[in-house]
């Protein structure tokens, strides 16, 4: 007659999800998708050092670095087959990854970003849904692409960039 035997009898044990019903039929539809996670990027206080670690000991491959003044960071992207890791350095004094290194002196995890493909409908349905974005309007990011951010507080903690697919 304990706990056991009432979940039992209140009919909560056994309960199974119906294989016919999937969890994304919960999920109001979009004019826009999510797509595939771009990549993960993660701050790094000695570019050479975080290249290095990822070519030389891991044995990955490893793009060369890259400015991109518009963004205030050197960029370089290490390839993992089904994702990449984009490696953040600091490119001039407001630079919002040297803000973000002074928090974090050794580095690490910046953002995510995350496929979709319709950045100005994501954006106009965000907004209803009173989720911050930190620019007016999408900027080209790393690959050449439309990108926006989406504010961490909105987002549970995490930066998360949308990239136009």
């Amino acid at each position: 007659s304990g706990l056991l035997t009432r979940l039992q009898t209140s009919g909560l044990t056994g309960r199974t999800l119906s294989p016919s019903k999937s969890f994304s039929q919960n999920i109001p539809s979009c004019l826009w998708k999510l797509g595939r996670l771009n990549h993960v990027a993660i701050a790094v206080p000695d570019l050479e050092k975080a290249q290095s670690l990822y070519k030389d000991v891991l044995g990955a491959q490893v793009s060369e670095a890259v400015a991109l003044p518009e963004h205030g960071v050197y960029t370089v992207f290490v390839e993992l087959g089904n994702t990449k890791l984009e490696l953040l350095h600091p490119l001039g004094e407001k630079s919002p990854i040297a803000s973000f290194l002074q928090k974090n002196k050794t580095g690490g995890m910046h953002h995510i970003c995350i496929e979709v493909d319709d950045i100005k409908a994501a954006m106009t349905e965000l907004k209803k849904k009173k989720i911050r974005i930190l620019s007016e309007e999408p900027k080209i990011g790393a690959h050449g692409k439309p990108v926006i951010f989406l504010h961490p507080k909105d987002c549970h903690g995490v930066l998360v960039e949308l990239e136009q697919a």
